[in-house]
């Protein structure tokens, strides 16, 4: 019976396209404090359910029928992929004390939606596990993305497995395999003729940066803040992204007029961080940038934010600008790359010290 396993956790989908499918899932992804953390309770929830979903529901339904696959939703039908190659790396690759294989359990969640933590924690549970890797698929951190993940495994395992021993990856945003990765999955694209390279990673309130620095005295405060080393950068998703971006480019040897930074998906109401991506995709064709490559690192998986914002909303709006060529380069996805880097990562923790 295994002892220790992988928990992977991405961000989850609607059960199905149906407007009411969409409205459930907006209500627990939206419903979260990390994700919209105020006003408080229970003006949030009136905020979420009386006015937000209601105006976004049937757009947001009609955007996930426009990717669906026969198979489900593409961000849960890549994860499982990646659960079940990663399964069979692993499988190969981990030997006991007497030189047998022995096989690591990965088990996979999704923070909002099916299949979900609370369901495959009690399982691992069943399964007799007592120690699990938990892998957050977020190369960055963000209240509303990493740090969720985590506190909802937590909090789930109090109270479903208070036994089990949990010990989380950090945010690998600087990993050298995972640049490498990147790099692998990445270069192939840039043979195409291209003008520029355009990182396009999700938005987030400025607000949140300055919510996540203990210091209270240096994102967005201190003057080029994210150039400038700095303790509370673990937890600056900003600072983050931008040193991601840094070491693919360097990776990648791409020229600093090759490429830029921008941030989509925002909502209204508050400052969020910028140049917003839709402003750059009409700006660029105007810059004379008319052959584009979007990167979108901050997603490990192609999902309703690159398939349908990027390479459906974004093309349009970058080739009615004047673009003549536009392509959205796959995320990491289940490719070899990041496979092998997974399994490096939880080949470190089986060798390592058990906790």
């Amino acid at each position: 019976m295994p002892t220790r396993a992988v928990l992977l956790v991405n961000l989850g989908s609607p059960d199905s396209t149906s407007v009411p499918d969409v409205a459930r899932y907006l209500r627990e992804f939206l419903g979260d404090e990390r994700v919209i953390d105020r006003p408080g309770e229970p003006f949030r929830s009136l905020l979420v359910n009386r006015i937000i979903i209601p105006r976004r529901v049937k757009n947001s339904a009609h955007a996930y029928s426009t990717i669906w696959k026969p198979e489900g939703s593409p961000l849960v039908v890549t994860s499982r992929s990646v659960q079940q190659k990663l399964s069979a790396v692993l499988a190969a690759s981990q030997c006991g004390e007497d030189g047998r294989a022995f096989a690591i359990p990965v088990y996979l969640a999704m923070r909002y939606g099916n299949p979900s933590i609370a369901s495959v924690l009690a399982q691992i549970a069943a399964d007799g596990v007592e120690e699990i890797l938990l892998f957050p698929q977020y190369p960055h951190y963000a209240m509303s993305s990493w740090e969720t993940v985590v506190v909802k495994v937590l909090t789930e395992r109090d109270r479903l497995a208070p036994r089990l021993r949990v010990t989380t990856v950090q945010p690998f945003y600087a990993d050298a395999d995972y640049i490498d990765a990147l790099a692998a999955v990445t270069a192939p694209y840039l043979k195409q003729p291209h003008d520029h390279v355009l990182f396009s990673y999700h938005s987030i309130p400025e607000r949140h940066l300055r919510k996540a620095d203990s210091s209270h005295a240096h994102c967005t405060l201190a003057a080029d803040c994210c150039a400038t080393c700095s303790p509370v950068q673990s937890t600056c998703y900003r600072a983050q992204v931008l040193a991601t971006t840094r070491a693919l480019v360097a990776r990648l040897g791409l020229a600093p007029e090759k490429y830029s930074v921008s941030f989509q998906s925002r909502i209204a109401g508050e400052p969020w961080l910028t140049p917003f991506t839709d402003h750059e995709l009409e700006r660029l064709p105007k810059a004379g940038k008319k052959r584009l490559l979007v990167l979108c690192p901050a997603f490990v998986a192609d999902c309703l934010e690159t398939l349908e914002e990027i390479a459906v909303e974004g093309r349009d709006d970058f080739l009615a600008a004047g673009g003549e060529f536009f392509q959205q380069v796959p995320c990491l996805n289940d490719q070899p790359p990041y496979i092998d880097f997974l399994a490096k990562r939880v080949s470190d923790w089986l060798t390592g010290p058990k906790v």
